[in-house]
């Protein structure tokens, strides 16, 4: 066994070529067993194992910074530098992250997790180095999964050639994000991939200097001059009009053929370098290897024997009623568009695309793209349904307000994994989306607390017209109600005088349990169901007027959520407003664990409300 006996970076040099590939087996092996037990993200890690090894034994972490764009990818980097025996606690509470983290390795230089941001981190990391004497010190952004579809990317590679600055990009082309990689780019490398000049001049190549008998040193050093030769069939005019030259495509899984390419750029002194690495996502496990969709990129706890996830994942979720009530929806109104970026899936948008492929867009990862389109497209006179998860949605703010809140146009907003969110970390919780929309004019805001109030709620915001709506769910088993409200109005769903206990969502459950509790302490409470987080229904307020505690309990961050909404419309109604008190998540990031126990600990849980409201009222 090779894998026990690696605890950072320099243990990888003194194996030969046979063990490293031997050690690659063991690395996909541990990962398989590993996320079987925690969950977490499987196809990209397996499709990466070779690329990190020869990454570590080329450049020397931490002195030369690796970044890796969408940092799901750096399970093997967590092995390398030290952490293997820290893997039965990923994702979970105080346990490994599933993604870079400063403090858990001087190796993790850069906390990424969202995609397209390495290149201008390696920008500014080489514009640092060089005017602060550390012109040593090398950057190299691992880009992968789709994330050359962002267009922020795109501004890096611009001003990494424009500038000349020397940052060495790793292009992890495996063809996929979470799905097929949308791009002009991603279909051109497709092709190179395909090219039978190129095949055949690889082929050439490699058996001439099979022939040949040649010292390792020698064959090696020929190996990367023929790397370098690939230009001759495949021009890579995109990167080389930038000013970032190309070497490349790279077999991702032949150690010795990367380790000469990345030497190769290692040694390029006159700007950026690209090198192009094909791998395959899932790579070594039959079950990610077979799956269509997305071979695997994340998944949640399973059987390593079938590739199954445990039944208990599986239930009724928001996203599979949002899929039924867009299906109905769409069939009765043919203006109906959907647009997602580069998760058609996870966002429950396939059985859409098989049905109406030629209304649903998929931008790739271009979050900002796919709302102005949107409010083009709203423009033109369709009614555009944006399905985005809540982290990502941050990413477009701007367009949010600008291109569809100042048109007040019709675009509907499905915001996914809205609150916190569990295992994936701070980078990942949808809690700011309420603080973030809540500010467009115009905008109407549902949370919805069951299956059945999403399905009303979104046949509600097909009749508004006038501005943008959005519809914000939280991630997993979604709960079902016998009761449920209508329009835009809030739910009243019990009557009590000493405290008012205000619901966003998915909180009313809490809500109930805290009502429970403090019963039994002779604290009757009042439990409205908002709905409609934005605008407030004035029934709703007036009824708060006649508590002399009102408490807003929200799955977002407190500051300029919506409880400070509640806040504003109970200082404009008439009369003098009651005590309020704002529950939410704090003014921090929060580290990921189960959902759950975050909840407990940032007191949105039935005792932590309870404890909250009697403290409140010191009975």
């Amino acid at each position: 066994m090779h894998l026990e006996k690696i605890k950072s970076p320099a243990d990888l040099n003194p194996l030969n070529y046979k063990e490293l590939v031997e050690l690659a087996a063991e690395m996909r092996e541990f990962i398989v067993q590993a996320v079987a037990k925690t969950g977490g993200h499987l196809g990209s890690n397996l499709g990466a194992v070779e690329l990190t090894i020869a990454l570590h034994r080329i450049f020397k972490s931490p002195h030369d910074v690796i970044i890796w764009d969408t940092g799901h990818q750096t399970y093997v980097h967590k092995m390398i530098t030290g952490r293997q025996a820290d893997f039965s606690q990923l994702r979970k509470r105080n346990g490994l992250s599933g993604y870079p983290s400063s403090s858990e390795s001087e190796h993790d230089f850069v906390e990424n997790s969202h995609a397209s941001t390495s290149l201008s981190w390696a920008s500014g990391l080489v514009t640092g180095f060089e005017l602060t004497g550390q012109e040593s010190r090398r950057a190299i952004a691992v880009v992968g999964d789709g994330s050359m579809t962002g267009g922020m990317a795109f501004e890096a590679l611009n001003n990494l050639g424009h500038y000349g600055q020397k940052a060495i990009i790793i292009l992890n082309d495996n063809g996929r994000s979470y799905a097929p990689t949308v791009s002009r780019l991603s279909t051109a490398m497709s092709k190179l991939r395909q090219s039978p000049n190129y095949w055949k001049g690889r082929q050439a190549v490699t058996s001439i200097l099979d022939k040949i008998p040649l010292g390792g040193e020698v064959k090696r050093g020929l190996s990367g001059a023929a790397a370098a030769m690939r230009d001759m069939w495949e021009p890579p005019a995109f990167f080389e009009t930038l000013g970032v030259r190309y070497l490349g495509p790279i077999d991702g899984h032949d150690l010795e053929e990367l380790e000469s390419a990345l030497r190769s750029a290692a040694a390029y002194e006159d700007g950026p370098i690209v090198v192009h690495v094909l791998t395959e996502k899932g790579r070594g496990y039959a079950p990610a290897e077979d799956d269509v969709e997305k071979h695997f990129h994340d998944i949640a706890i399973f059987d390593p024997a079938t590739g199954s996830e445990s039944a208990k994942h599986k239930g009724a979720s928001y996203t599979k009623t949002f899929t039924k009530i867009l299906l109905e929806s769409a069939e009765n109104d043919p203006k109906i568009v959907a647009v997602t970026a580069a998760m058609p899936g996870s966002t429950g948008l396939l059985p859409f695309q098989k049905r109406f492929p030629d209304r649903i867009f998929d931008v790739g990862i271009a979050e900002q793209h796919a709302l102005t389109s949107a409010a083009g497209m709203a423009r033109a006179g369709l009614r555009p349904v944006v399905a985005i998860y809540s982290t990502f949605l941050a990413r477009a703010f701007d367009q949010a307000l600008y291109d569809v809140g100042l048109h007040r146009l019709p675009v509907i907003f499905c915001i996914d994994r809205a609150g916190i969110t569990g295992a994936d970390g701070p980078s990942h919780h949808g809690i700011f989306d309420i603080s973030m929309y809540a500010r467009i004019p115009g905008m109407t805001i549902f949370a919805p607390s069951s299956i059945q109030e999403l399905e009303i709620m979104f046949r509600e915001a097909l009749n508004i017209t006038t501005g943008p709506v959005a519809i914000r769910w939280p991630k997993g088993i979604a709960l079902e109600s016998d009761s449920a409200g209508a329009g835009l109005t809030a739910r009243s769903v019990a009557i009590g005088k000493h405290v008012c206990l205000v619901s966003a969502g998915n909180m009313l459950a809490p809500c109930m349990e805290a009502a429970t509790i403090l019963a039994d302490d002779g604290i009757e409470a009042s439990i409205w169901d908002a709905r409609v987080l934005k605008p407030i229904d004035p029934k709703l307020i007036a009824n708060a007027h006649g508590h002399p505690l009102v408490v807003t309990v929200e799955d977002g961050v407190r500051i300029g959520g919506f409880g400070s909404l509640m806040s504003d419309a109970l200082q404009r109604s008439p009369g003098v407003p009651p005590r309020l008190l704002q529950l939410g998540v704090s003014d921090a990031y929060i580290d990921h664990g189960g959902v759950d126990e975050i909840h407990a600990e940032l007191g949105l849980d039935g005792t932590g409300i309870a404890s909250t409201v009697r403290n409140a009222l010191q009975f």
